[in-house]
């Protein structure tokens, strides 16, 4: 379940030199980050200590993990000395990889605050979440409305792990409260919905949250299918929000091709046309399916740079890294 998000970053080619054996669910993403805004892009995370601190038992942070290794990029506390190393490594072969986390954090921030403020959402399904700490869903959200329900679903053991640890430490974890898991695989639509309603009341408006996962279904159509049935069991009024990276920058598909030959888990980009597909039947919220750094940029950062949107994304980067969010009619 992070943000992950295990994903699409890089699940084999989190060791030097080294294959990973584990594949997590689909339901995993990219790791949590900082307290509200994403760090900016030149400082992905502490250098020279471990912020993790002693690992939940039964947790193995010998070997890299895809989730907090997105948590270094994003400047968080989660990730040990394996994961740090496997995060500079990957910079370095495939700096693309660390820019879409960062672009798709800022996003979320801005889509959470817009979600649980204007729109008055109070109840939120986030597939792929991350770390259950700084800057995640549900502590944007209860920061506006203390009283929003969060359910994260995914199906990554060491993701779980992390998160019931933090959700126990107080300190590392701002607001507990109606915050909830569901070990379920984004392909099984009929057991995310069924316990997502044991927290939510899915006869209410929610909104559901796709960040960096949809590239882990290499069919299009399935995908497509898979939301829409996500969508279909959410009443009037609901939300989606997607990002994810895209196809059509030739530097980051040449990158993206490298990084699909040497990992376990490849992740599939597609066009930017095909993403917004996914909002059919649904109204777009203004500015519709465009680059993360110019949906609703903070009112202090222009699209494009690294002021408060956090994205740091230049035109290059902005290519590389759509994103939307539309209303149930």
């Amino acid at each position: 379940m992070f943000r992950r998000r295990a994903p699409r970053l890089g699940h084999g080619l989190l060791t030097a030199g080294a294959r990973r054996a584990h594949e997590p669910g689909l339901a995993t993403t990219a790791a949590p980050g900082p307290a509200a805004t994403p760090r900016p892009a030149a400082a992905p995370g502490p250098a020279g200590r471990d912020p993790g601190g002693t690992p939940p038992p039964g947790l193995d942070v010998s070997t890299a993990h895809p989730a907090r290794v997105w948590n270094y990029w994003l400047g968080g506390r989660d990730y040990f000395a394996a994961d740090r190393a496997a995060a500079e490594q990957l910079s370095r072969e495939f700096p693309h990889l660390a820019q879409t986390a960062r672009a798709e954090r800022a996003f979320l921030v801005r889509a959470v605050r817009f979600l649980a403020g204007p729109a008055r959402i109070r109840q939120f399904l986030d597939i792929g979440a991350g770390l259950p700490a700084g800057g995640n869903t549900h502590e944007i959200a209860q920061r506006i409305a203390p009283e929003v329900g969060i359910v994260y679903a995914d199906n990554d053991p060491a993701v779980l792990v992390h998160a019931r640890a933090l959700l126990q430490n107080p300190v590392r974890a701002s607001t507990p409260e109606g915050v909830s898991y569901v070990d379920a695989d984004l392909r099984d639509v009929t057991a995310v919905l069924a316990g997502a309603a044991r927290t939510l009341d899915l006869g209410q408006p929610v909104a559901l949250i796709m960040l960096g996962i949809l590239g882990h279904l290499d069919d299009y159509g399935a995908a497509r299918s898979i939301t829409s049935q996500l969508m279909d069991a959410l009443p009037a009024g609901s939300y989606l929000a997607i990002a994810d990276g895209v196809a059509g920058s030739g530097p980051v598909d040449d990158a993206q091709r490298r990084y699909n030959g040497a990992a376990a888990v490849p992740y599939h980009l597609r066009r930017p046309d095909q993403l917004a597909s996914f909002f059919d039947g649904l109204d777009l919220v203004e500015p519709g399916v465009v680059p993360c750094p110019r949906w609703k940029p903070d009112a202090s950062g222009a699209p494009g740079t690294s002021g408060a949107t956090g994205d740091g994304a230049g035109p290059a980067d902005e290519a590389s890294v759509y994103c939307g969010v539309a209303r149930k009619p």
